[in-house]
C-alpha cells in the first residue's frame, strides 16, 4: 500500500470519531503473550547459557546469544531486545561496566536487565542495582524464580513500549493536523528548533528543553476538533467560529493529559495564545502568570508564521519579522525580555550557531516508524 499523503487528508473529527477522541484514553490489557519477547543473554561461559536457556524453553520467548558485551553490542544494534541477562563478570568489561553503558544510551536505557552472579555478598547486589540493573539474582539459580522474575519484567517493559507507541501516536496525528494545510507543512519541526535555541539560550533544564520541542509538534493537536469549514475559511470568523477555533488549546490539552510522560507539555499547549497584557485566551492570563514554556513557544511561533509564505500574505524577511514581534511586545502583548533575547538567537541562527538536540533525531525516527506502519 502506498504511504497516504497527509497533505491530502482531511481529519473532520466533528462528528462520532471526534467525541471518540474526548479524551484521548488508553484503556487496554497488557499481555505478554500476545507478541514473542527477544531475550538476550550475555555471558562467556556456554554451559551458563544452556542453563539459561533450558529455563526458558517452555516459554514463547525469542533467546539470542552473546559470548563478550562487544557481540552483544553489535546484537543490539540490529535486533529489537525486550530484556537482557547478563553475568557480573564478563571479559572485555565488567557487567556493571557493561549495563551503565546500556542504561546510558538513550536507545536501549529502557531495556531491562537481569543481573546475574555467583560472588555472594550484598556489596555486590548493591553495585549492580547501582549501576542501573533492573534485577539481581545470585547463583545457584532456582528456575521458578528465575521464570518469575523475566516475566514480571517483560510485563513492565510491555507498558513501557504500550506507552511510548501512544505517544508515538500522538505526534503523528499532530503532524497530520498541521499537514492539513499544505502552507505550514514543516511548521512543526522549525518551531521546535526555534523554541530549543531560546530556551538553550535562556539556560533551562533539558526537560524543560525537550517539553518545548514536544510542544512544538503537538500546541496545536486541539485543531483536530476544528471543523474545516472554520479551519480554512476565507475571510473573518463569525463570533461563534472564534469560540470554536480558541477552543482547540483547551481541546489539544484534554486529548494529551491522559499521557503522564507529556505533563511538562500541557500548559504550552493551553497557554500559547496568552498576551502579555492578559488579551489572549482562552484564561486571560497575564505577565508572568503565563507559564515560561508558552511564552518562548508564542514567540517561536508567530516568527515562524511570518516567515512562511500564505495564500493570503508573502514571507517576510527576518529582519520583518523581528520588527514585527518588537511592535506586537510595544503594544503589550509579548514578553519584552523575550522578544530581544530572541532577536539575539535569530542572528546566531544566521551563523549556523544553533543549539543541538540530541533527542530531537530520536523523535524523527520514532516519526517515520509510524509513518511506515500506517501505511502497511
Amino acid at each position: 500500500m502506498a504511504t497516504p499523503n497527509p497533505s491530502n487528508t482531511k481529519l473532520d473529527l466533528s462528528g462520532s470519531l471526534g467525541k471518540q477522541l474526548k479524551p484521548f484514553e488508553l484503556d487496554f490489557e497488557l499481555d505478554v503473550s500476545e507478541r514473542q519477547p527477544t531475550i538476550l543473554i550475555v555471558d562467556d561461559l556456554e554451559i551458563n547459557r544452556r542453563l539459561l536457556r533450558a529455563m526458558l524453553k517452555a516459554a514463547p520467548y525469542r533467546v539470542l546469544e552473546a559470548r563478550r558485551p562487544a557481540e552483544a553490542l553489535t546484537v543490539l544494534e540490529s535486533e529489537q531486545v525486550d530484556l537482557l541477562i547478563l553475568d557480573l563478570m564478563m571479559p572485555e568489561m565488567s557487567g556493571l561496566e557493561f549495563c551503565h553503558r546500556i542504561k546510558s544510551n538513550r536507545r536501549t536505557q529502557l531495556v531491562p536487565i537481569l543481573m546475574i552472579t555467583s560472588v555472594q555478598g550484598i556489596e555486590n547486589e548493591i553495585a549492580g542495582i547501582a549501576s542501573g540493573a533492573d534485577e539481581f539474582l545470585i547463583k545457584p539459580l532456582h528456575p521458578d524464580v528465575v521464570r518469575t522474575r523475566i516475566r514480571a519484567m517483560l510485563r513492565n517493559k510491555a507498558a513501557i513500549d504500550s506507552l511510548e507507541e501512544a505517544e508515538t501516536i500522538l505526534f503523528a496525528l499532530a503532524q497530520a493536523v498541521e499537514k492539513r494545510d499544505k502552507y505550514t507543512g514543516d511548521h512543526c519541526e522549525r518551531l521546535a528548533r526555534y523554541s530549543v535555541m531560546l530556551g538553550s539560550a535562556m539556560g533551562l533544564a533539558r526537560w524543560e528543553l525537550v517539553a518545548l520541542h514536544r510542544g512544538g509538534f503537538l500546541h496545536d493537536i486541539g485543531k483536530v476538533s476544528v471543523p474545516d469549514a472554520i479551519l480554512f475559511k476565507k475571510g473573518s470568523l463569525t463570533e461563534e467560529e472564534w469560540i470554536v477555533m480558541r477552543g482547540h488549546t483547551v481541546k489539544g490539552e484534554e486529548i494529551c493529559r491522559p499521557m503522564k510522560t507529556l505533563a511538562p507539555v500541557l500548559p504550552i499547549i493551553r497557554s500559547h495564545h496568552e498576551r502579555w497584557d492578559g488579551t489572549g485566551y482562552p484564561d486571560g492570563l497575564k505577565g508572568e502568570q503565563i507559564p515560561l514554556t508558552a511564552r518562548i513557544l508564542q514567540i517561536a511561533d508567530i516568527f515562524d508564521a511570518l516567515t512562511t509564505a500564505r495564500p493570503y500574505k508573502p514571507a517576510f524577511s527576518r529582519a520583518e519579522a523581528l520588527s514585527t514581534l518588537d511592535a506586537e511586545a510595544a503594544r503589550g502583548w509579548r514578553d519584552v525580555e523575550l522578544v530581544s533575547l530572541f532577536q539575539e538567537c535569530v542572528h546566531k541562527l544566521d551563523k549556523d550557531e544553533e543549539p543541538e538536540t540530541p533527542w530531537a533525531s530520536d523523535l524523527a525516527q520514532s516519526l517515520e516508524n509510524m509513518r511506515q506502519s500506517l501505511s502497511r
